[in-house]
């Protein structure tokens, strides 16, 4: 009996130190994840990819790299993302958790979706997004960004939201009417060790995680809008 005891006490204690280790190494992976889909679409090679006027106007980025489509009969999409905005003094903030559900999305280009890039563009966008609920197209303007190294950001049409998707190595404006985008409390417990809202966090009002991964994203868009800025 006492053995027994011991044995679902050792199993207990290996779960519990096994759960946060899990959701450490998923949080990781995302924000991993989120940084490769920027390279992919803003690095040296991505000709076809967000053009620098559309970096330089940004006033932040939301990345979702993975969709799980799901449904029977209807379909749909979940995903999970981090965002990050511009402050005051030029610096972007630290990352805010999200998900991302709605109905079956598309790329314009045709091509199964790997990642999407939601590029906010005005205030109105900063705005919804800082709340940490909105839905995409539901009194937010939102469009497929134009792409291209030079592409002209007023290719789409003053949006306050600008989407683009890697799609097996295509890149491409996309469509994300009707997703709804909400902020995903558990991870940011996990990142920060505690509650934080999505706007105390964009607005740069939450100590950045220690952690590489995490830091290594916002780095990544740092970059990415410098470069476009010379």
């Amino acid at each position: 009996m006492k053995r027994s005891i011991a044995v679902l006490t050792a199993g207990m204690f290996a779960a519990a130190v096994c759960i946060p280790a899990l959701a450490q190494d998923r949080a990781d992976n995302e924000l991993n994840q989120a940084t490769q889909i920027m390279h992919d679409l803003t690095g040296p090679q991505s000709n076809a990819g967000i053009p620098d006027s559309v970096l330089r106007n940004a006033k932040c980025v939301a990345v979702i790299p993975k969709m799980i489509k799901a449904g029977f009969v209807v379909g749909g999409q979940h995903g999970a993302g981090v965002a990050t905005c511009r402050l005051s003094d030029g610096r972007w903030s630290a990352p805010a958790p999200f998900d991302l559900t709605g109905a079956s999305f598309g790329l314009q280009i045709g091509g199964e979706v790997e990642g999407y890039v939601m590029m906010i563009m005005n205030h109105e966008g900063m705005a919804a997004l800082d709340s940490g609920h909105f839905k995409v197209g539901a009194g937010l303007n939102a469009a497929a960004g134009p792409v291209g190294r030079d592409a002209d950001a007023s290719a789409g049409n003053n949006a306050a939201i600008l989407v683009y998707a890697k799609a097996k190595g295509i890149y491409g404006g996309a469509t994300l009417n009707g997703a709804e985008l909400n902020q995903d409390h558990g991870e940011t417990r996990q990142l920060y060790g505690q509650e934080i809202s999505f706007q105390n966090i964009l607005e740069g009002h939450a100590h950045a995680p220690d952690n590489s991964a995490a830091h290594a994203f916002v780095e990544t868009i740092n970059h990415d809008v410098n470069r476009a800025a010379r």
